[in-house]
């Protein structure tokens, strides 16, 4: 394994998401005095978890804006935001995740943070992993869609109750600057705090906790990770199965197995890592080349 290529790969993974972070949510005025931007980049969504709530967000996330629609009192679908997703899951599956989401950035940046010992996995790994589906399921689509208030109208409750990105990038800099939010706090700005600290903490010792186990959107966008345009092949003539891409990957996937499982967020390692460059990234131009689509 060449060390050096795998943290030059990551250099720039993490110059991209920060110059990505920066572009999408730049709006200055909004941390200066403590508003939210309204002007028509708003009903654009961006990829990764960009909260519409944060002060310096030009655009809205995918998940807050299909929320916002489905819980109207018309019931309406979101055929923009269904469009959306398809369309960056189809071309990019996880890769979003990995290079484009201010939150994935933010998860990357703790587990920097020297500790005693850094986690792998955790104990019952592959049942953690499944819960993402179930908050998608069940807090993105089922709960905004059938508990109703007096007036027929639903509560985005995966942004309301459970969401960090929100309470890190949108509620706490909007509480700190304005006293007339502080007044008004509840148990529920307590509760979402309570879970933005535990997956802070987590993210120290283990890499990208949300991203495995908790995000709906990158439970999306993983879905399309075997079909998308850009994904991982092995090249079977000069892989040697010695696991060096899987002793790179942040996640333990064994990539040499199984190179587009649901769970990869694209970030490169493995590729950076193998000693045979037996991990190839197809692209349309790619399969031009092979005369076939697969």
């Amino acid at each position: 394994m060449d060390r050096r290529w795998v943290h030059r790969v990551g250099r720039v993974r993490t110059a991209v998401q920060l110059a990505f972070a920066a572009l999408t949510n730049g709006y200055a005025a909004g941390f200066l005095k403590g508003t939210i931007y309204k002007g028509e980049g708003k009903y654009l969504c961006l990829p990764g978890l960009n909260c519409y709530s944060c002060p310096g967000a030009l655009g809205s996330c995918p998940l807050g804006a299909f929320q916002a629609v489905i819980t109207g009192r018309d019931r309406s679908f979101s055929f923009y935001v269904a469009g959306f997703l398809l369309l960056f899951g189809a071309v990019l599956g996880r890769f979003v995740c990995g290079w484009l989401c201010p939150f994935g950035l933010v998860q990357d940046l703790l587990h920097k943070i020297p500790f005693p010992r850094k986690w792998r996995v955790l104990p019952g790994e592959r049942g953690l992993r499944a819960l993402k589906y179930v908050l998608l399921v069940l807090f993105v689509i089922l709960l905004p869609l059938t508990v109703l208030d007096v007036v027929g109208q639903g509560q985005p409750w995966f942004c309301k109750y459970i969401c960090p990105s929100g309470t890190l990038l949108g509620g706490i800099p909007l509480v700190a600057s304005n006293p007339a939010l502080r007044s008004a706090l509840s148990w529920l700005f307590a509760w979402k705090g309570a879970l933005l600290a535990a997956v802070v903490l987590l993210s120290v010792v283990l890499w990208r906790p949300f991203c495995r186990y908790l995000c709906p959107l990158g439970a999306v966008y993983g879905l399309f990770n075997p079909v998308a345009l850009c994904r991982y092949a092995i090249r079977e003539d000069k892989c040697t199965r010695c696991g060096s891409c899987q002793a790179a990957c942040p996640m333990d996937l064994p990539v040499y197995r199984q190179p587009n499982t649901t769970q990869c967020i694209r970030c490169g390692k493995c590729r950076a890592a193998c000693p045979q460059d037996a991990i190839a990234l197809l692209s349309p131009l790619s399969y031009r080349r092979a005369g076939k689509s697969d």
